[in-house]
């Protein structure tokens, strides 16, 4: 069974959140859980947030044990544009950019089982 949790207008710029992604996909939810806590990434406590959303999406699971993070993305959010002053009187923009974050959980049993009940990449 796959469960997502998503969040959107995340403020955090989308390729610091993927850093903090690579180091959680394709493990399961318990290391995951102990990578984010340790981390000194400020993405890494919203990834959190995002994460125990997605287990709890899952239903009634008191062991983490057979829980996998399938697939975890981020994607550009919108630009919030400002304005700073600059030399001689210009103006310099700001981008302050949002992401929108997804994970994706699965339990391991059906992790890699086709619907022909093969077992290999789907």
């Amino acid at each position: 069974m796959e469960v997502k949790a998503i969040a959107k207008f995340v403020r955090h710029t989308p390729r610091k959140v993927n850093q903090v992604l690579t180091l959680i996909r394709n493990k399961k939810v318990e290391r995951a859980f102990e990578i984010l806590s340790f981390l000194p990434k400020s993405a890494a406590a919203t990834i959190e947030k995002v994460l125990k959303s997605a287990v709890a999406n899952a239903g009634k699971v008191k062991d983490y044990s057979n829980v996998k993070v399938k697939e975890a993305w981020v994607g550009n959010g919108p630009i919030l544009k400002r304005v700073m002053p600059g030399s001689k009187g210009n103006s310099r923009p700001i981008k302050k950019r949002t992401s929108h974050l997804t994970i994706v959980v699965a339990d391991v049993s059906t992790v890699g089982v086709s619907k022909k009940g093969k077992i290999g990449k789907n």
